[in-house]
């Protein structure tokens, strides 16, 4: 009779229903957006901040340089001394003073400049006045040498090779760049789900075997059933844990921030600011505009259903090995010699799709890691956006399964003895003698 269903129920509902698992599982969303909201509100505050700051120019090169902003306030001293300059930031709590000594040339006020202050400055703000004074001193000697900053701009020349293959297909950087990060998320997320819910996989043969009720079970149903049951368990247990988090975080976002009104992308207020800057003053607009069109023209179906089936693949040749080492163990203790095995493709995956994909990814380093089914669920997923032929994503696919059968035959004999076996730390030599028998 095939107890396979009820395995899985069981599992699941053994899983949903722990309390430790009902606690994080609504616990962790809450913990992770009070978090944001502490340091969004942090942020808020600090952005926030009034600041004024006097600025004395005896040289007169930057009188017009420095104009008020919503937080910052810039005030202007003339005919005052040092002296009478700090006593009246002092007096008026100013945040600090901007002092330019008197100097004879140009070319001297750039060691000529100090900011006084209580406190250390913010850095943020010591940059933003470097780099408007480098900016007006560079417009003013490039104009005292006869130069004005439209030669200058249009003598600037940016070159962008365009990439195109032989039927025509084209590319760029910026493409490479997205599709990059769309594979590298790809195969980042299965490296991640497999190290959290394997590791529970794990955890729960050995408290069963343990408890010794898998004693019990194990006599009416089959280890590889048993097995599998407790795989596909708790792979759709860790699937409703996370489908929640994603639910109830978005929620809590949302209600943080209206009964607290705190905009918690406040933190990241600044660097959107100077992002937008960067595109208005830079000229990269043309690289934005291919990033989108590199991103319109991701294989997403062909992305979608490969991602489906090596994250499936992939998982579950894991999750076996999990099953096979937390059978073959009585603690977690004694996990740790059989972990690096499993651990070190995964993370050799990880570097060869991160250092080798991005420079070549149809080299023989990727191609050949892409088809090794420890690797290649992280590996082909990082090669697809690239263009990967539909027969290498077959014949990759394939040997995976074929992998995924081996390693649960693999698993199931060691699983089928090591459930039973207690009070022996088993060594690598132990467990070839359990596959014979």
């Amino acid at each position: 009779m095939n107890h396979l269903p009820l395995i899985i129920k069981r599992e699941y509902l053994t899983k949903v229903r722990n309390k430790s698992f009902i606690i994080m599982t609504f616990l962790s969303p809450l913990i992770m957006i009070a978090l944001i909201a502490v340091v969004a509100y942090l942020s808020q505050l600090n952005n926030d901040k009034k600041r004024t700051i006097t600025v004395l120019d005896e040289s007169g090169y930057l009188k017009d340089v420095f104009q008020n902003t919503e937080n910052t306030t810039y005030n202007n001293l003339e005919d005052f001394s040092l002296e009478e300059a700090v006593a009246l930031v002092k007096e008026t709590e100013g945040y600090g003073l901007l002092y330019v000594e008197k100097v004879d040339s140009l070319n001297e006020v750039s060691d000529k400049i100090k900011f006084y202050s209580e406190e250390t400055p913010s850095l943020s703000v010591i940059s933003g006045i470097e780099e408007r004074i480098e900016r007006r001193l560079k417009e003013m000697k490039l104009q005292k040498d006869g130069v004005s900053m439209a030669m200058i701009r249009n003598a600037e020349t940016k070159i962008n090779i365009v990439q195109e293959n032989y039927e025509g297909k084209t590319s760029s950087k910026e493409g490479n760049i997205v599709k990059l990060i769309f594979g590298g998320l790809a195969g980042y997320l299965l490296f991640m789900f497999i190290i959290i819910y394997g590791n529970m996989i794990m955890r729960s043969v050995i408290e069963e075997k343990t408890s010794r009720i898998i004693e019990v079970i194990i006599s009416s149903v089959k280890p590889v059933q048993l097995m599998l049951g407790k795989i596909i368990g708790t792979s759709l247990a860790g699937i409703t844990q996370f489908a929640i988090w994603v639910v109830l975080g978005g929620v809590l976002m949302v209600v943080v921030g209206l009964i607290l009104d705190i905009d918690l992308l406040a933190m990241q207020t600044q660097q959107l600011e100077v992002i937008q800057q960067s595109l208005e003053t830079s000229g990269i607009n043309k690289e934005v505009g291919e990033a989108i069109v590199a991103f319109q023209n991701l294989p997403i179906l062909n992305l979608v259903i490969a991602f489906i089936f090596f994250f499936i693949g992939g998982y579950l040749l894991y999750s076996s090995l999990y099953a096979a080492i937390g059978a073959a163990v009585d603690n977690e203790t004694d996990t740790q010699q059989f972990m690096l095995p499993i651990l070190m493709p995964l993370i050799l995956a990880v570097y060869v799709g991160v250092f080798t994909v991005i420079e070549d990814p149809h080299g023989t380093v990727s191609t050949v890691f892409s088809f090794i089914p420890l690797t290649s669920p992280v590996v082909m997923l990082m090669r697809i956006p690239f263009g990967v032929p539909p027969w290498q994503q077959i014949l990759s696919l394939l040997l995976l399964i074929g992998t995924f059968m081996f390693a649960v035959w693999f698993a199931a004999k060691i699983y089928r003895v090591g459930i039973l076996m207690y009070g022996k730390k088993p060594t690598y030599k132990e467990l070839f003698k359990w596959l014979k028998y």
